[in-house]
């Protein structure tokens, strides 16, 4: 609880707010994003151990989702440490 008064100080100058905003918005961002690529990294060694004959077709495919969901992270991050300023 020593960040209380620190926070009350920085939301007087206007920016304490935005930066505690910008921290909780990149910290999930980043949480549901390791969430999507855990699931579609699980689902995918599912359908390996499941049909092993198609492990590139699903590989291709893990990582093209895997690539999707980490550029829609980063844009997230981006934008938080944005609107933060």
């Amino acid at each position: 609880m020593e960040w209380l008064p620190m926070l009350a100080e920085a939301a007087v100058d206007g920016k304490g707010l935005g930066l505690l905003g910008a921290g909780l918005g990149a910290g999930l961002a980043t949480v549901g994003g390791a969430r999507g690529i855990g699931n579609l990294v699980a689902s995918a060694l599912e359908g390996q151990a499941r049909q092993p004959e198609m492990f590139g077709r699903l590989l291709t495919t893990m990582l093209i989702g895997a690539a999707l969901i980490e550029g829609f992270t980063f844009f997230a991050l981006a934008i938080c440490f944005l609107l933060s300023r």
